[in-house]
């Protein structure tokens, strides 16, 4: 017998009204564990802070139904985290400890999307391990919200983009071309522009990142200054 653990222990500053939604989310978590039949939970819903409305818009009979899409299992609508609030943060904010040894990473990743705004971009990370040695039981991950979404990163996949850059094609020279490529120019003032899909050229934060095969299937683009392709450098190590 073996017991597994997922742990996290976070801080995010975030608005006082950010900050007061996370505690009535918890107080409808605790309205859904009573388990009451829909009449009961749509009285409990109007009842509730019209904050919580508005991020979580009455649906379903029970009206909490835009509520429960952050969880999993609609039948154990838990958040598996502890959340204690510093209401005197820096700066008139309110900073917030999430904290769990079987944490819940999803939910409270989709809670911090939908009712923290002030918060974002923010993200965290969390460990997978167990009381025993056993293989495959340890790991964890990361989580980066942002406006746009959710992105999840695992260890695993870290891993295994490691393993892949380091069995690359020996001729790309080290790391060229591992990590990616940019369409690169000059402005008519001289200044380095980068190639971005969506919106022409620009600054390098925007462009946009080929593959090899991409680079070479692009078609050409027309600037004042003949563009070309550079490889990206690797990434910093953690």
């Amino acid at each position: 017998m073996a017991n597994t653990y997922t742990k996290a222990a976070f801080t995010l500053t975030m608005s006082h009204a950010d900050a007061a939604l996370l505690t009535i989310a918890e107080q409808a978590v605790d309205i859904l564990d009573t388990n009451g039949d829909d009449a009961d939970l749509a009285h409990e819903y109007d009842a509730l802070d019209p904050a919580f409305h508005a991020v979580f818009p009455a649906k379903g009979p029970m009206k909490f139904e835009s509520f429960l899409e952050i969880f999993d299992d609609w039948h154990f609508p838990y958040l598996d985290c502890a959340i204690d609030i510093d209401w005197k943060g820096e700066d008139g904010n309110a900073r917030v400890f999430f904290s769990g040894d079987q944490f819940g990473v999803e939910q409270v990743a989709q809670l911090i999307f939908r009712a923290c705004k002030s918060a974002l971009p923010c993200g965290f990370a969390w460990i997978s391990d167990c009381d025993r040695l056993r293989p495959g039981e340890f790991g964890g991950g990361c989580v980066i919200i942002t406006d746009a979404g959710l992105t999840f990163h695992s260890t695993q996949d870290i891993l295994d983009r490691a393993a892949r850059s380091a069995a690359a094609d020996p001729d790309t020279h080290g790391h060229e071309g591992r990590f990616g490529f940019v369409l690169a120019s000059r402005d008519q003032n001289g200044h380095a522009v980068f190639w971005n899909n969506d919106d022409g050229f620009g600054a390098l934060a925007s462009a946009t990142v080929f593959s090899k095969a991409e680079a070479r299937a692009h078609d050409p683009v027309i600037a004042n200054d003949e563009p070309e392709w550079l490889a990206l450098p690797a990434p910093l190590a953690a």
